[in-house]
């Protein structure tokens, strides 16, 4: 049984009310997006990374693909039952500490870029006093269905109480980093998004006017405001169904501004691309590195811990910065083994840890960062 399938009727299951039922229904139809036709995919042939025979995105390496690692393998039925608990750790059994960001500091000019993570994948910048925000997810869960995937707890800030947003970046469009109803907020805004080909597709679907999506292949940038937006390989897939898996493209970005170089890796599996970035445009001061949510079945496309150092050596930067963890559980490791992992190497000399509490304003000032244990 597909896994959409599965979950509308365990919706079914639970609502008895027809029109709950059709109103659950709807939403979990609107958040799956509107994926590219196949005029829209036609101008996607031009793309190194485009199959035209399959008419799909796919890896360097073509085998790799989202059924090999993820839906034979790593999540039978078994799995996904065990998945909707909560035991073994995967939840922590208090509240995780975090901070309440002074925003008029965040705010204050400067000549180097300063962020705050928000757990999981988001994290927002400053970078010369233009607001950039990545990965936004700002609802209770990351899922299809508000009743699965639930997040550890509030986030630091709310939608409202967040500044003028500038530009938008999105790595791909898996729920956990493409949110619909956080897209929603800023369809009245004046913002800017950055994205993969074809993810512009679900934005139209939610509201958003396609002149303000600019969809880069890899290796195109764009520049805005004197910030350089490159568009830089993965290894994943992408899709919020099964029917349309991989006719939107996956990408990690590097982010160019006067006085720092940062790179965000999306989600991606261990592959000759972090070389490649690092040579190509690092070095880079911090490494926004994809730091959880693991299992060996799932090697193809998502780091496993002892591929963390590796990948942090490829890409050629002074700070490794953990994300894709403290948000939500997405597979079955505890929701600290990231960082205590994180920590040993750091401990051993492998990699050069920054790891803020959420909430926690970080300057990238070339000043030594020492992260101080909150876990």
């Amino acid at each position: 049984m597909k896994l959409q399938k599965l979950i509308l009727l365990i919706i079914l299951m639970n609502f008895s009310g027809c029109s709950a039922v059709t109103k659950v229904a709807s939403v979990f139809m609107s958040s799956m997006g509107s994926h590219p036709d196949k005029e829209e995919l036609e101008t996607f042939t031009k793309s190194s990374q485009f199959n035209k025979e399959k008419m799909r995105f796919v890896n360097r390496r073509p085998n790799i693909t989202s059924e090999q690692p993820i839906k034979k393998d790593g999540f039978g039925f078994s799995n996904f039952i065990e998945f909707l608990g909560k035991g073994n750790g995967r939840y922590p059994d208090k509240p995780l500490p975090m901070l309440k960001p002074d925003m008029d500091k965040f705010l204050e000019k400067s000549d180097v870029v300063k962020s705050i993570w928000f757990g999981h994948s988001t994290v927002l910048f400053n970078i010369d006093s233009k607001i950039v925000l990545i990965d936004p997810i700002f609802s209770d869960s990351s899922s299809p269905v508000p009743i699965f995937v639930k997040r550890f707890g509030p986030t630091v800030l709310t939608l409202k109480e967040l500044p003028k947003i500038d530009y938008i970046l999105i790595s791909h469009d898996h729920y956990d980093h493409l949110d619909m109803r956080t897209i929603k907020f800023f369809v009245d805004k004046d913002v800017k998004f950055i994205t993969p080909l074809g993810v512009g597709s679900h934005l139209k679907r939610w509201g958003i006017d396609r002149k303000r999506v600019t969809e880069l292949d890899w290796w195109q940038n764009v520049e805005f405001d004197g910030i350089k937006f490159t568009a830089t390989p993965a290894q994943h897939f992408s899709g919020r169904d099964q029917a349309h898996e991989n006719t939107t493209l996956w990408a990690s970005w590097a982010v160019k501004t006067r006085n720092n170089n940062l790179y965000f890796s999306g989600d991606s599996g261990y592959d000759t691309h972090f070389k490649e970035i690092g040579q190509r445009l690092g070095p880079f001061d911090v490494a926004f590195m994809e730091s959880g949510q693991y299992n060996p079945d799932w090697f193809a496309v998502h780091l496993l811990p002892d591929e963390w150092p590796k990948a942090y050596e490829d890409i050629n930067a002074n700070y490794y910065f953990p994300i894709h963890w403290g948000a939500f559980s997405l597979a079955f490791h505890t929701w600290d083994d990231p960082i205590i992992k994180l920590n040993e190497f750091s401990q051993q000399g492998k990699l050069k840890l920054m790891a803020p509490k959420m909430g926690e304003i970080v300057s990238f000032d070339h000043q030594e960062y020492v992260t101080k244990k909150w876990w």
